[in-house]
């Protein structure tokens, strides 16, 4: 009697990664969109075999999958893969699964991540957006909720904070953000909040905003939580890092955990190169070490812990992360402007779209942002 096949959810996927199971993958769209963008995991082996070469049957696939371990089938939308999950069941292999809504779903799913209490009350939640690698942020206090770097996906964010009792106050941008739509501005509409983004990126832009910037504090709920701008140029002329509860460093598209920001999303590498160095060798280093620093991305799958959480201590990334290690300016230079991965897909309709300058539907936005975010100098 053939096995029946199970559907796995991005969020059962999710918790498989996070707790490092093991878990075998055939993928079975088109070789390029694979090698572009794939499900990874310290744990995870993966399989391409493309859905046309097993229309005939699944025969010749068979000595390539093991028995005896969970078997995920992938596809862009779902279809393909429930196909061929049954073809493997109808053969005799057991622990069958297919990916509920494909990559298409994965790249939008997110989970929340509890990165800690602040001093006064309230909490910090991280939503890792695994599937393409982009962080967003609540600060929660005294009934009220800040939103940074907002994924489009915003009635995740409404719901979190509904449940957690909390009103939606204000959104924050840290920088025009190229590889993302950002939800900010939408959010802050449907919930009467404050849209805060920096004005030195802001000048294209044909909407109202707050613009956000240093001198500038934003207060959550009744404690004195303060989330304090710090002008940090570099991945963009006006990104801006922030420091909440004097805990920790929101680094935007700057820093992160095993990399930095790339200079040349807005054309502008050449120009940027001396911002980008000078935010993370001089603003950054006369920071405190042990802020814990949140990045708005990551692009490697070993940047995220076994917790969940993509962080780390600012004085351990000067030791270890390559970015803050180039005494030379010239190698510096180098790095951040010559054999870069390739840039974000859509990234200049993406940043027109958040500019206000183009108003696409809910199926061209998911279209726009499909594949992984390449924000870093390193995700290659």
């Amino acid at each position: 009697m053939a096995t029946t096949i199970k559907a796995m959810t991005p969020q059962e996927l999710t918790k498989k990664i996070i707790a490092q199971e093991e878990l075998f993958i055939l993928d079975v769209r088109n070789e390029s969109e694979f090698m572009n963008w794939k499900i990874e995991g310290v744990k995870i082996n993966l399989l391409n075999i493309p859905y046309f070469d097993l229309l005939d049957g699944v025969d010749d696939a068979l000595d390539k999958i093991p028995d005896g371990k969970n078997i995920l089938v992938v596809c862009a939308k779902e279809g393909s893969s429930i196909f061929i999950a049954e073809q493997l069941a109808e053969a005799g292999k057991s622990n069958i699964h297919y990916l509920e809504g494909g990559m298409k779903a994965w790249s939008d799913y997110m989970e929340p991540v509890k990165i800690g209490d602040l001093k006064d009350g309230g909490e910090l939640y991280q939503f890792v957006r695994i599937g393409k690698g982009c962080l967003s942020y609540m600060v929660l206090s005294g009934g009220e909720a800040v939103m940074i770097d907002t994924l489009r996906m915003i009635d995740v964010f409404e719901q979190f904070a509904s449940d957690k009792g909390a009103k939606i106050k204000h959104t924050l941008d840290t920088h025009l953000h190229a590889d993302h739509i950002s939800g900010g501005r939408l959010l802050a509409e449907k919930t009467g909040a404050t849209y805060w983004l920096p004005p030195r990126d802001a000048t294209e832009v044909i909407f109202d905003f707050e613009p956000l910037e240093e001198g500038k504090e934003i207060k959550v709920g009744h404690s004195n939580i303060r989330i304090q701008p710090i002008y940090s140029p570099g991945h963009t002329i006006g990104s801006t890092s922030l420091i909440i509860d004097e805990q920790y460093l929101l680094s935007g598209d700057i820093l992160f955990v095993e990399s930095i920001g790339r200079p040349d999303l807005a054309g502008k590498a050449e120009d940027w190169v001396a911002d980008l160095r000078s935010t993370l060798y001089k603003t950054y280093k006369g920071l405190s070490d042990d802020l814990m620093v949140l990045p708005a991305h990551f692009g490697k799958i070993s940047e995220l812990g076994r917790d969940g959480k993509v962080a780390a201590r600012l004085g351990d990334l000067y030791k270890n992360n390559p970015g803050l290690n180039m005494q030379s300016n010239d190698d510096f230079r180098s790095a951040v402007t010559e054999n870069l991965p390739p840039q974000p897909n859509a990234y200049q309709e993406i940043r027109q779209t958040n500019m206000g300058r183009m108003t696409p539907n809910e199926e061209e936005q998911r279209e726009m942002e499909w594949g992984p975010n390449r924000c870093a100098v390193h995700d290659k």
